[in-house]
């Protein structure tokens, strides 16, 4: 299947070291801004309880859950450390300022 990419906002639009969530169908995907400028995609919501990423803190590439402090890898989507499992990677890059999502495929 091919990919299906889709521009979702500006990189302006999220403060560094944080994130917004878009829509896709049902699914909720966070976007992740870190504190150099790079952008990352997940589902929002933590493998351990499905807490919100998106509310979580950005740091050392990763987002730590709001709900009972996972780590979760921005770039994989895994679970750091001694805790075990993994959120949806959506792909996303920069065309520009403007943040595109590859989003063929997801349900």
């Amino acid at each position: 299947m091919t990919q299906t990419w889709v521009k979702v906002g500006r990189i302006g639009d999220i403060p560094q070291r944080g994130a917004r969530c878009v829509k896709n169908g049902d699914m909720s995907i966070a976007i992740f801004r870190t504190a150099d400028d790079r952008v990352f995609a997940l589902e929002d919501k933590c493998p351990h309880r499905n807490g919100p990423l998106s509310q979580g803190i950005v740091h050392d590439g990763c987002v730590t859950c709001p709900l009972h402090n996972w780590v979760i890898s921005l770039e994989t989507g895994l679970a750091q450390g001694a805790d075990e499992g993994q959120t949806l990677s959506i792909p996303v890059r920069l065309e520009g300022d403007e943040i595109v999502l590859g989003i063929g495929g997801l349900a």
